[in-house]
């Protein structure tokens, strides 16, 4: 066997991380997304923002096959695999992860037991109350939160701040391939932004392989967490792209450049 055949595919030949193809989709037989195209490399920052009403949300819930959105063309490739149809649950375990804008409360279950569940799932292995908590006190030192958080249940009666630091321990914890954080600056103040956005700097020092896809309205969030690429959607497709510099055109202009 020649020197050419033995070595082994070059980083360049493969597929990208996430990779979006003519993508439309529809909620209660409504279009909302018109055709994106889009593109995420492993341990880059892709953002995208949007007005109000232009596909965001719609776009985080159909990589997450949620299943009151339905996609009518196009396809999503993850690590070079069609996902398109893949459930909610199958993706998380591929190493897909979403961070919600208003994360669900759920009453009596604590943030460890649910954390146990999640990433035994994601492991595919059943792991004991003392490793997941053993994991989870090492990650909230690094975070920077305190221990007793875990004991809480899940989401019940946090702050907005408090919910979103959540996700972002869920993310560290499951240790996602791909991150898709949902307007997770809504909501918050300076402070909590930047401490939202010093976690994901956290995760990401550990694991620098992570792409994460921030979706937002706002230049700041793109800032705290140096986006490497911005892509601009508006009414369900993606008209622009470019470094970070676009943001900050849309901060200062608007959308009305882009509107049709």
């Amino acid at each position: 066997m020649s020197d050419a055949a033995a070595a082994p595919p070059s980083d360049a030949a493969k597929p990208p991380l996430l990779r979006i193809t003519g993508l439309h989709a529809s909620v209660d037989g409504r279009p909302i997304l018109q055709g994106i195209d889009l593109t995420v490399e492993s341990g880059r920052v892709h953002a995208v923002m949007g007005p109000n009403g232009s596909g965001k949300s719609t776009l985080a819930n159909v990589l997450l096959g949620n299943p009151a959105y339905e996609v009518t063309a196009g396809s999503i490739l993850f690590k070079g695999e069609d996902i398109t149809s893949w459930a909610t649950d199958v993706r998380g375990k591929a190493g897909i992860f979403l961070a919600f804008q208003d994360p669900e409360s759920i009453g009596g279950v604590p943030v460890i037991q649910f954390l146990r569940q999640a990433l035994s799932a994601r492991r595919g292995t059943d792991l004991s109350v003392l490793e997941v908590r053993l994991l989870m006190m090492e990650w909230m030192e690094k975070l920077g939160m305190d221990p007793a958080f875990g004991e809480r249940h899940l989401n019940d009666g946090f702050s907005g701040g408090e919910k979103k630091r959540n996700e972002i321990l869920q993310m560290a914890m499951l240790e996602p391939e791909l991150a898709v954080l949902d307007e997770t600056d809504s909501g918050l103040d300076v402070d909590a932004l930047r401490t939202v956005a010093r976690g994901v700097h956290t995760v990401r020092s550990a694991r620098p392989d992570l792409g994460v896809l921030v979706i937002s309205h706002y230049q700041r969030m793109l800032e705290e967490l140096d986006a490497d690429r911005v892509h601009v959607l508006v009414d369900g497709r993606i008209v622009d792209e470019g470094g970070p510099e676009l943001g900050a055109r849309l901060e200062a202009e608007g959308y009305d450049a882009w509107r049709t």
